[in-house]
């Protein structure tokens, strides 16, 4: 069955429309139509960004072979295994480009209550210029699947989710779990959306970036075999390489069968900014953050709206760094927090309940477990309770 996915129209962020200009619209209708318009043109963009992989990642293989070739003929010669790797690299690349192209060709109808019309947009010529942040970001998509659902991910998994399920399995009701609603913000490729129901919660994801919900779309509805498809995530890492072989070492996904849930689990996805597309209060039983808090502008929004969907008595789990995306970003505001100035917001702001906590478990994040460059993320673990009254 299918796991529905709502488009909500909640992009503003994404398609740089700000309430200043919404304001200035001159009707209701012309707003929805200016919307509508502007949605349509940031999913163009994503799915133009997916397009052009190879030929953005073709350019940048040729710039090395340039390279390579500008070097004295003796010193190309003590290498040759670097430029079989580059030829390698383009056969990388293209089986890389299947992969992408599978991810589009099932964007089509991908909302059950939005249709942008993709089909066949792949033979409609020539694509436009593609921003190099825009190409990253599909990059960064394809590394993430292997931290979400490839074997070599397991252990960045378990030093991210575990933490977060077994306190799940502590906290929540072990009874009718089917009406235990469970939310989870920032669900990236939907592995701990998956996760939580297949323990048999109802849970709902919850994801702003459209490169990820397209990838997250072709695995949970899409794929039906375990280790079905084989492609190349580090091929883009020419620094910090061990041997060239771990340059165009394959992985295979997904390790397990996504469409193989219970037939009673409950999993859905909503698109959009979570700020905006959660509105009703004291609704949900947990809410589970995980990498997730310091993808925000000002965290302590992100506190507020946890407190206020909560259910009292619900809990909120979280895990993660305090990274701050949005810190020193050119144009872009952010609330940097220390850790103990956002404990003091979390319960003394909020009355929050911080009921278990640990600050020193360390985790990586989409790392190539064969390079010679490793960053270590020093968590910080908490389960607290909104107040029941």
């Amino acid at each position: 069955m299918p796991i529905p996915l709502d488009f909500k129209a909640a992009m503003a962020e994404a398609i740089g429309c700000t309430n200043d200009e919404n304001e200035k619209s001159s009707s209701a209708a012309d707003l929805e139509d200016e919307e509508e318009r502007l949605e349509r043109e940031h999913f163009m963009k994503v799915v133009y960004a997916f397009l052009a992989y190879r030929s953005c990642s073709i350019r940048k293989l040729e710039k090395r072979v340039k390279d390579l070739a500008n070097i004295p003929l003796w010193h190309r010669k003590l290498v040759p295994d670097y430029a079989n790797r580059l030829k390698e690299s383009k056969a990388c690349i293209d089986e890389n480009q299947k992969l992408v192209a599978l991810i589009v060709n099932f964007t089509d109808g991908m909302f059950r209550n939005m249709d942008f019309g993709v089909a066949g947009i792949e033979h409609q010529g020539s694509l436009p210029m593609i921003a190099p942040e825009d190409q990253s970001k599909v990059v960064t998509t394809l590394t993430q699947i292997v931290r979400d659902w490839a074997e070599e991910g397991a252990a960045e998994r378990q030093s991210s989710y575990g933490p977060i399920i077994k306190a799940m399995e502590t906290y929540l009701p072990k009874e009718d779990r089917p009406n235990v609603k469970v939310l989870v913000p920032g669900a990236g490729l939907g592995r701990l959306v998956y996760e939580t129901a297949k323990l048999g919660f109802n849970c709902q994801g919850n994801e702003f970036s459209l490169y990820m919900l397209f990838a997250s779309n072709f695995i949970l509805n899409q794929i039906q075999e375990k280790n079905c498809i084989v492609y190349y995530p580090w091929i883009h890492q020419f620094c910090n390489v061990f041997q060239s072989d771990h340059h165009t070492k394959p992985v295979k996904f997904p390790d397990v069968e996504p469409r193989g849930l219970p037939p009673n689990a409950n999993l859905s996805m909503a698109a959009g900014d979570f700020l905006e597309v959660y509105t009703v209060k004291d609704y949900w039983d947990s809410v589970l953050t995980c990498f997730f808090i310091d993808t925000a502008h000002n965290i302590i929004a992100y506190v507020e709206k946890i407190f206020d969907i909560l259910k009292p008595g619900g809990y909120w789990i979280n895990n993660g760094p305090l990274l701050y995306h949005f810190a020193d970003v050119p144009g872009e505001s952010s609330i940097d927090l220390s850790y103990e100035d956002l404990r003091k917001v979390i319960t003394e702001g909020f009355n929050f309940e911080i009921i278990e906590e640990k600050t020193d478990d360390r985790s990586h994040y989409i790392q190539n477990p064969n390079s010679l460059l490793g960053m270590n993320y020093k968590c910080i673990f908490f389960v607290a309770r909104k107040p029941s009254s």
